[in-house]
């Protein structure tokens, strides 16, 4: 499947402006600038397919990228410190709370983190909220290859335990946009739920 090709089909500011549904969906979520477009490049093997950028809040729609006729992959807006108008946040938000809970194709959602840093309380607020509502999720950690293994593996370690105690038991990846590491982990766990 992941290598079908892959197209961006629209940006969605509104649940009503999505694509119809028709296939699968896949969404990154996690805030701004936490390397969402770099997963989906990576795994779409695309350079710039996903615009990615140095600037937080690029990314202010749900840009949708269809694989072949198996997927929808969805870009989502980041949350954090985007520099838009509150109101302008607050409405992204709400228009993503309403896809999250109202698009039925929606299968997973891949919650990506920094490696680096533990997560923020916006991050264990989007836990909570996911669990609560039942959405399927996992957890990404990004920039893997900017910390050694032994980090990498302290960040999940302490991922599990804060997920644990939040009584959240979800799978926790992580991976590198740039050398690849942990992206074929990654498509399993999507084709996992395509079906």
């Amino acid at each position: 499947m992941f290598n079908d090709p892959a197209t961006f089909i629209t940006s969605a500011p509104r649940l009503e402006d999505c694509p119809p549904m028709d296939l699968p969906e896949f969404c990154f979520a996690g805030r701004s600038n936490v390397g969402k477009s770099s997963l989906i490049n990576a795994l779409l093997k695309r350079k710039n397919l996903a615009r990615t950028s140095n600037v937080p809040g690029k990314t202010q729609q749900m840009n949708y990228y269809k694989v072949g006729e198996t997927c929808y992959l969805v870009d989502l807006p980041g949350y954090g410190y985007a520099k838009v108008p509150k109101k302008e946040r607050e409405r992204w938000g709400e228009n993503i709370r309403v896809y999250l809970t109202k698009r039925e194709t929606l299968r997973l959602v891949l919650h990506v983190i920094d490696a680096r840093h533990p997560p923020s309380a916006l991050d264990e607020d989007f836990f909570y909220w996911l669990a609560t509502e039942q959405i399927p999720f996992s957890v990404v950690l990004s920039k893997a290859d900017k910390i050694s293994k032994n980090k990498v593996q302290q960040a999940r370690t302490n991922l599990k335990k804060l997920l644990y105690n939040m009584n959240i038991e979800v799978p926790i990846l992580s991976y590198s946009a740039e050398n690849k590491d942990g992206i074929a982990d990654i498509k399993e766990l999507i084709r996992e739920f395509v079906d």
